[in-house]
């Protein structure tokens, strides 16, 4: 194997679904790839370089995820309002052509708008994911002191609203299509990661569950939680003597970051060692919710995800954004 293709084989790709389309990343560029209406495709991409690479400090295991995870936010939000604008113009110019009036919507206030969507996503996740369960568990049940059965009733609430929440929008319709683009985005990741030359009939062969994918990422921050908050816990009593609702809340806080931290790497190592029994264990539980949050792509939204990942790497993809109708089969590499 040549020295090029291992580089090119161990290169990190990471994408997302968004509406009727998918974002693809790579270390130098995220590119979006959005089906409109008339079939045509339109695209955006924008030079990227991660902030943990740019500042070497933040590039340390455990500081890295919760950093990584803040900026994917603020990535995967902004590439999510380009999808919803390709949306709202494919709608304004169908009414123009029946002859309908268009209300002229305000524009977003751009980045800024951005970042407070991230903070109210945040504080929304927080009381809800975190502080909730917190405040049930201490209400409903007299087990305050003992911290490895209070710390697994709490994560089995926060489990419990997160499985309502994702079934709940599952029946959607726009949300099923999304969970399509989700699973060609991961087909699309893995074909590459395992050097298949990047066609739709090649991609279709891979699994739409995929180990770096965000749910699992999620579950491993339940499963991890659960172990280190119980230990934090019993050393809180052991310091204090005592515990309740504030000191809990006042003492978990600061270390989600950390939890967070630990779940990334845990995931990263995941994905490099998939064969290890140990590993394949800790994964089981995000890679059996993926079945929800992933479905069987199209083929047109496999040439999307194909697209996408083209356009991250730097290749050129005018010729294929220029097709109003998808092939089966996009031109190898």
């Amino acid at each position: 194997m040549k020295k090029n293709d291992v580089k090119e084989k161990i290169m990190p790709i990471g994408g997302q679904a968004v509406l009727e389309g998918v974002m693809m990343r790579s270390p130098e560029r995220v590119a979006t790839a959005v089906r409109k209406p008339d079939g045509e495709i339109e695209m955006k991409v924008e030079e990227y370089k991660g902030i943990s690479e740019r500042h070497k400090w933040l590039n340390i295991p455990f500081i890295r995820g919760a950093v990584t995870l803040i900026e994917v936010m603020i990535l995967g939000i902004r590439h999510l309002n380009f999808s919803a604008d390709v949306a709202i113009k494919a709608e304004e110019e169908e009414k123009r052509k029946k002859g309908e009036k268009v209300k002229k919507e305000k524009k977003s206030s751009g980045n800024i708008g951005v970042v407070l969507s991230v903070i109210f996503a945040l504080g929304v996740g927080m009381a809800l994911f975190f502080a909730f369960p917190l405040w049930v568990t201490t209400n409903l049940f007299n087990i305050e002191k003992d911290a490895l059965t209070f710390n697994f009733i709490a994560g089995s609430i926060r489990l419990l609203i997160f499985l309502t929440y994702i079934i709940a929008i599952s029946f959607m319709k726009d949300i099923k299509r999304l969970f399509q683009y989700h699973g060609a985005e991961h087909m699309a990741v893995f074909a590459f990661e395992s050097k298949e030359g990047l066609t739709v009939e090649n991609t279709r062969r891979f699994s739409t569950f995929h180990p770096r994918c965000g749910t699992s990422f999620l579950v491993m921050v339940m499963l991890v939680s659960f172990i280190f908050f119980s230990f934090l816990d019993t050393f809180t009593m052991y310091l204090l003597g005592d515990i309740n609702f504030t000191i809990r809340l006042l003492t978990h806080l600061p270390f989600v970051g950390l939890v967070g931290g630990i779940s990334y790497e845990i995931i990263r190592m995941s994905a490099k060692k998939m064969d290890n029994p140990i590993v394949k264990m800790l994964i089981a539980p995000g890679l059996l919710l993926q079945k929800i949050t992933t479905k069987n792509p199209e083929d047109s939204m496999l040439e999307i995800a194909i697209i996408a990942l083209k356009a991250a790497r730097g290749e050129d993809v005018s010729e294929l954004i220029n097709k109003k109708k998808p092939e089966t089969e996009l031109i190898e590499q």
